[in-house]
């Protein structure tokens, strides 16, 4: 065939070509290369170099010529064709769109320091990063396409995460695995797994894997420094406030609210006794402060202060973390004392109880009923005189219901139940914290503020505040950070625009009614979208928050905020 006629079938098959002289002028064109290059029928005569350089290339490397966003071509082989002029060139090319951003992703993949596998519906490995080839001591051409029980095997006798995981469209998290690869290595890891689904279909798997020994040796110098200021204290040789101390007192939290008011007077009343008490609050109400207050109103002020996050840890370390762990009772492990025995004679704050493991909280139940602590792989126990506080983020008969948190350990933690009500329920104390962050930032940050302007307080009052306290506080922070230096008042341009653009409250009726109604479409694609990303995540609150490109704090409270049940949602599926 002759060039014209192939450039036809090129463009028959969707791929792009011209020919070109040796300076890279266009002398031919067909229509998908025209198309590909946006050329609207104008190209010959301009110069290709000019237009998508790396398809100028004949080196074969792979090279993506950019034309527009997020439009990529890449060169093709070309066939022969006898009737080009002399010094003529016939280039083929085809659009790379996908091939562009499978290279981006997988290049972020690879630069990830977790380790990350991928696997398909059948279990079959699909991809290893960087991080996991290191960690597992496997390359990915070795083992791709391979079954998951081909190349690992459980040394626990457990089962393994993945197959869990895709059967039951569920992530499978913090949960320790010791596994040998076909190798021989042995490998130790806390692994998430979750499931990849699409309209109710499961696509995959990938495992997120984080090495046990770090995670461990981690807390044991934590717990290793915990003990050293226990001793520092006891013997009066710490010359500084002990991070076995609780910082806050009850004149700390700033307030001029009457609900907050009768909260601390509440407060004060249950502090002077031994009772569990139980903190019910949003994120970023202050939880932890108030728990502190409590301690250092309390008998037990002069004791140690400790907290754990109970979301933050896989559940085989959280057990050790509380109650200390023997010699032998698992791989590296060693005789330490647990927050309980550091925290006897004091109070010990279980922040997020409802995100400990189920199994585990029986466990605890049974060392609050007893008042005994038996470590990790021991056979004796140990008398423990410990203050148990508590906080949760979710009202307490939810997470019940959701069977996040035992009912016979909520009656045993809330005693006492306290609940911080979030700051738009509060907002008369708005204009109080807002100046006692400008106070505390002022000297920081080396500025000369002194106050903030009517109409700035006006808009906070009017913004919901998700985030709370702690998203005030950083409000604040940042206006603090881009204020110029010769400014002393805080005003509205200085707030970061999310803040007052949903702030604004229109006056006008008709506008309000009009409002109104787009507000209530608004909220219903917003309440879709949400139950949209919860589905295609498997219920997987941080999985949806990225995927949506905001907050988990924020999720939550719009999740909330339209009464969304995660597990009926999934249900309907």
């Amino acid at each position: 065939m002759n060039c014209g006629e192939v450039m036809t079938v090129l463009s028959q098959c969707k791929l792009g070509a011209v020919v070109v002289d040796a300076d890279s002028t266009i002398l031919a064109v067909n229509d998908e290369g025209d198309s590909l290059l946006h050329g609207e029928g104008a190209l010959i005569g301009k110069s290709l170099m000019d237009l998508a350089a790396p398809l100028c290339d004949r080196t074969g490397r792979k090279l993506y010529a950019h034309v527009a966003f997020w439009e990529y071509l890449l060169r093709c082989p070309a066939p022969t064709v006898n009737d080009l002029p002399d010094g003529a060139e016939l280039i083929v090319f085809r659009q790379a769109n996908n091939d562009a951003c499978h290279d981006l992703l997988l290049d972020a993949f690879n630069r990830m320091e977790e380790a990350i596998i991928l696997f398909d519906a059948d279990e079959r490995i699909y991809q290893l990063n960087t991080a996991a080839e290191k960690l597992d001591s496997l390359m990915t051409r070795d083992v791709i396409g391979k079954n998951v029980k081909d190349v690992y095997k459980m040394l626990d006798g457990s089962e393994m995460a993945v197959p869990r995981v895709i059967r039951s469209k569920q992530p499978l998290l913090s949960l320790r695995q010791f596994y040998g690869t076909c190798n021989g290595k042995e490998i130790d890891v806390v692994p998430d797994t979750y499931p990849v689904v699409q309209n109710g279909q499961v696509l995959g798997a990938f495992n997120i894997l984080k090495d046990w020994s770090a995670i461990d040796n981690l807390h044991k110098q934590i717990i290793d420094l915990q003990q050293k200021l226990m001793v520092q204290k006891l013997s009066g040789k710490s010359s500084t406030k002990s991070a076995l101390s609780a910082r806050y007192h009850f004149s700390d939290i700033v307030h001029s609210s009457p609900v907050m008011h009768d909260l601390i007077d509440q407060c004060k009343r249950v502090a002077g006794y031994d009772s569990s008490i139980m903190i019910y609050g949003e994120t970023g109400t202050g939880k932890e402060l108030l728990a502190q207050s409590i301690h250092n109103a309390s008998q037990r002020a002069d004791g140690p202060f400790l907290a754990i996050n109970c979301a933050a840890l896989p559940e085989n370390l959280l057990e050790g973390i509380l109650f200390g762990t023997e010699k032998g009772a698992y791989t590296g492990a060693e005789n330490r004392a647990g927050l309980f025995e550091q925290a006897n004679g004091g109070t010990l704050l279980l922040d997020e109880i409802n995100s400990m493991n189920i199994s585990l909280q029986a466990k605890l139940l049974r060392v609050l009923q007893d008042g005994m602590v038996r470590r990790v792989g021991g056979m004796t126990e140990t008398h423990i005189d410990v203050r148990v506080l508590s906080n949760i983020n979710i009202p307490p008969n939810q997470a019940i219901e959701e069977h996040k948190l035992r009912l016979d350990l909520f009656y045993r933690l809330g005693v006492v139940n306290i609940h911080i009500p979030p700051l738009r329920e509060r907002k008369e104390d708005i204009s109080l914290l807002a100046k006692q962050f400008i106070l505390q930032l002022d000297k920081k940050l080396r500025k000369n503020v002194r106050d903030i302007d009517e109409e700035t307080l006006r808009r906070f009052r009017e913004y919901d505040w998700p985030g709370n306290v702690r998203e005030l506080q950083h409000t604040i922070e940042h206006a603090m950070n881009v204020i110029p230096n010769d400014m002393s008042v805080i005003t509205p341009e200085y707030i970061p625009w999310y803040v007052m653009t949903t702030a604004v409250r229109p006056k006008e009726t008709a506008y309000s009614e009009a409002m109104s109604s787009l507000d209530g479409t608004m909220q219903d694609i917003e309440r879709r979208t949400i139950c949209k990303a919860l589905r295609e995540s498997g219920g997987n609150i941080s999985e949806a928050a990225r995927n949506l490109n905001m907050s988990r704090q924020n999720l939550q409270y719009r999740i909330k905020r339209h009464k969304i049940d995660i597990p009926t949602l999934l249900r309907q599926e």
